[in-house]
């Protein structure tokens, strides 16, 4: 077992990246699906782990809802989709069956998803963290070597005062951020493609320049971006030249590009 200072390495696995939010609500796991979609398109080899422990919504937005989990010489084996491996605690729950577990559990179960399963080689293990800065995640960040920190957010102050508290509990475990991306940015217009800021605009990039953080895009609130969620099929596969995917796609470049600048310091 390889230990990365406290932190147990996952074979195979080159870069952790965690998608955050500091409060739920703002699409975050649309947004790591999506970027995990963008980052496989491009070439890479991705897991996508969805550690949203209370609400995983990964098997919905992949077409996986039913999936059963099997296993290898003791191990997990991943589900399959859009070339990525892809785990959720989704798969061992039936439909509309919460999780009532207490801290010490969620952190085993998470582990177990981490340490216990056959992720082979992977460029990028997208990690989709449930919101806010609890049990889960400050676990994730102390015993596993996260690369790098995503943090989605919405336009609004609330959602931006949330995003600072997510930063700052990165920045205190040595987890670099490697960009924000602000989603449901603008309501684009199915009909007219006329532009409204439902939620305000410009907040998260204000944000990240009073943080010195780099800003990675708006995603607009889009009919289709919607649509393709509930069907299971990722906006950047189902349509990649529609504004939205176009925003994730250039969102998850640059955190590759950021991960890749970290890499060579």
């Amino acid at each position: 077992m390889e230990i990365f200072g406290n932190r147990r390495v996952i074979p195979g696995v080159r870069n952790i990246i965690a998608v955050a939010s500091g409060k739920g609500g703002v699409g975050k796991s649309t947004i790591s699906v999506n970027v995990a979609v963008a980052l496989q398109k491009a070439g890479a080899r991705v897991g996508l782990l969805d550690a949203d422990i209370y609400g995983p919504s990964i098997p919905t937005l992949l077409s996986l809802k039913g999936h059963q989990l099997t296993g290898e010489e003791g191990m997990i084996l991943p589900a399959e989709s859009h070339g990525m491996k892809v785990l959720s605690i989704g798969f061992m729950l039936e439909d509309d069956s919460p999780v009532i577990w207490r801290g010490p559990m969620l952190i085993k179960a998470l582990e177990q998803f981490l340490h216990g399963t056959k992720w082979g080689e992977l460029d990028y293990l997208v990690i989709d963290l449930p919101p806010g800065t609890g049990d889960v995640q400050l676990s994730l960040v102390q015993t596993t070597p996260v690369a790098g920190a995503v943090v989605v957010t919405t336009p609004q102050d609330l959602a931006l005062i949330d995003v600072k508290k997510a930063v700052r509990m990165f920045e205190k475990v040595g987890v670099p951020i490697l960009g924000v991306i602000e989603n449901m940015s603008y309501f684009l217009c199915p009909h007219c493609s006329g532009r409204s800021e439902i939620f305000g605009h410009g907040g998260a990039a204000q944000a990240c320049r009073e943080m010195g953080l780099r800003f990675l895009g708006e995603v607009p609130l889009q009919m289709e971006l919607r649509e393709s969620s509930d069907e299971g099929r990722p906006l950047v596969s189902r349509n990649p030249v529609s504004p939205a995917a176009e925003a994730i796609v250039k969102a998850a470049s640059e955190a590759a590009a950021a991960l890749a600048v970290l890499e060579a310091i």
